[in-house]
């Protein structure tokens, strides 16, 4: 027998409300969901119920009468702590409850989730997003959901609020893996592009010249056409997501990699490259000022020498 999808004006608990959760709780609300959401920050719930929504201070308190719980928060071993830790919300979900995880968890640790989960009756899919604070507040996010296809369907007005693309991505766990590796190609052009500017501009390239240069020809990606321009020549360093996040996500790239026994170099070299400018930048630096980090590496270089 089919599942009927989860359709407004269900109850959906959005479990985290950042700089990516709070957006996407308001996409849900315009969509005619009725949102129940989860904070310590009290700004944040403060913002939730300005928009129409319902706020707690605790998951237990925002989960009651849910069909579907979202979480939004930093990792999977997070995730698993509200899930199931000692003051987990688990056990006091009805059966059948859908969990939808929409962090960027490590892969290994959604399937693990998973499995604990189904005896308690409730199915888990993981539905990462990319496109940052922008597209999470617009309502253009893309979705990859890794997960049995009947509870991706369920899931699929739930997540058609937040994204644009949705994107079945295969068995549990799927979603998560895409992610990483989404992120590692976008962290790898990242670098590529600010090292060709660092080295155009040593040349004597206008660093303006080098970007449509680059977007007029094969070397054109997401960072030469979005990032270098607004975020890194004008030194704004302001995208909205941090280099902390995105060297997690490249560490569970690599991790995902070695796991599996594929001797691929370069994905665990620009993990470590990350993990580097994490530890010299200060906490909340944004991913854009990974800039920064390697021009500081060659300045250091020569004063060496």
């Amino acid at each position: 027998m089919a599942i009927a999808p989860i359709a407004q004006p269900a109850i959906i608990a959005m479990v985290g409300l950042g700089q990516m959760g709070l957006p996407m709780a308001k996409r849900l609300i315009e969509a005619g969901f009725a949102v129940h959401g989860a904070d310590p920050a009290p700004a944040a719930r403060s913002a939730l119920a300005a928009a129409g929504g319902k706020a707690f201070p605790t998951a237990a308190e925002a989960v009651v009468g849910a069909a579907g719980i979202i979480t939004m928060l930093p990792n999977g071993r997070v995730v698993r702590e509200v899930l199931l830790g000692p003051d987990g919300i688990a056990g006091a979900l009805p059966a059948g409850t859908l969990v939808i995880d929409m962090s960027s968890s490590a892969p290994t640790d959604t399937t693990s989730l998973a499995a604990d989960l189904e005896p308690l009756g409730l199915p888990l899919i993981d539905a990462p997003v990319s496109g940052g604070v922008k597209r999470a507040i617009d309502g253009t996010l893309s979705i990859m959901a890794g997960g049995p296809q009947a509870e991706i369907e369920r899931a699929r007005p739930i997540l058609a609020a937040m994204g644009k693309s949705i994107f079945a991505t295969g068995p549990v766990g799927s979603g998560h893996a895409m992610k990483a590796l989404n992120n590692y190609v976008s962290a790898a052009g990242l670098i590529a592009a600010c090292e060709a500017l660092l080295v155009g501009r040593s040349f004597g390239l206008a660093p303006e010249v080098i970007v449509d240069v680059l977007n007029a020809s094969t070397g054109r990606n997401n960072s030469t056409e979005v990032k270098m321009k607004p975020f890194v020549i004008s030194e704004a360093f302001n995208s909205g997501f941090s280099l902390a996040l995105m060297a997690k996500d490249l560490r569970i790239a690599a991790d995902l990699a070695g796991h599996l026994g594929l001797g691929i170099p370069q994905i665990a070299t620009v993990a470590d490259l990350w993990e580097k400018a994490k530890g010299s930048l200060k906490p909340d630096a944004d991913h854009t000022e990974i800039y920064r980090f390697l021009a500081d590496m060659d300045a250091n270089r020569s004063h060496a020498a």
